[in-house]
């Protein structure tokens, strides 16, 4: 839908009543025909074998994965907590958990890589999302590992994953904050080709990009 016009639209005591109503649409951009509400992409679900590990399912997070995200978070060391947050935290909050687990599908997009099984039950070992602005040219993603389980290509393959579905979107542009002294994620970020520059948020940021051809 591009507008909507009502007129005359009458309110009193009664409640509101339109006598005429104009609405102009234009055809869905492409590849995103869809639902109001865009429901759980089941396509996107996938089996991967890690490096030197087992089989993980690969699939977008869901509302359910809220108990095993907050365990995932209570795995995770407090340096990774802080480069991934920017701050330290204990413990993952109700709240902050659910705004995590519960997203809309047509604007973001988190992947997790958890054990085979239902939603919940099953353990997390890495997350990775992407949050698109609303005219879907550019978005910011983020992504955690579990720290035993780094050393087996989880990040790569999550991010990997992400850019491959972010060109499906059609997004031209994916950026993100990483600390300065985060040399790591750095470095994991070039490898990946990501422009990397000074953040104007501060000294202590660096803003990485990544343009998708």
């Amino acid at each position: 839908m591009v507008e909507i016009d009502i007129n005359p639209l009458l309110a009193g005591p009664a409640g509101v009543l339109a006598l005429d109503a104009r609405v102009k649409l234009t055809a869905a951009k492409r590849g995103l025909e869809r639902l109001a509400i865009r429901p759980y992409p089941v396509e996107l679900e996938e089996d991967v074998r890690i490096e030197d590990g087992p089989v993980l399912r690969l699939r977008p997070i869901r509302p359910e994965d809220e108990p095993a995200l907050m365990r995932f978070f209570d795995r995770l060391s407090p340096e990774t907590v802080r480069m991934r947050f920017f701050t330290s935290m204990k413990q993952l909050s109700h709240a902050l958990a659910a705004q995590l687990t519960q997203i809309d599908y047509d604007r973001q997009m988190a992947f997790v890589l958890a054990e085979p099984g239902p939603a919940g039950p099953s353990e997390i070992h890495g997350v990775v999302r992407l949050a698109a602005d609303p005219d879907g040219e550019q978005a910011e993603y983020a992504v955690t590992v579990e720290d035993s389980m780094t050393g087996h290509g989880i990040g790569r393959l999550l991010m990997r994953r992400l850019i491959a579905y972010a060109g499906k979107r059609g997004l031209k542009q994916i950026f993100g904050e990483v600390l300065a002294e985060n040399a790591t994620m750095l470095d994991f970020c070039r490898h990946l080709g990501f422009r990397i520059e000074a953040s104007p948020e501060g000294s202590a940021l660096m803003h990485t990009r990544l343009t998708i051809s």
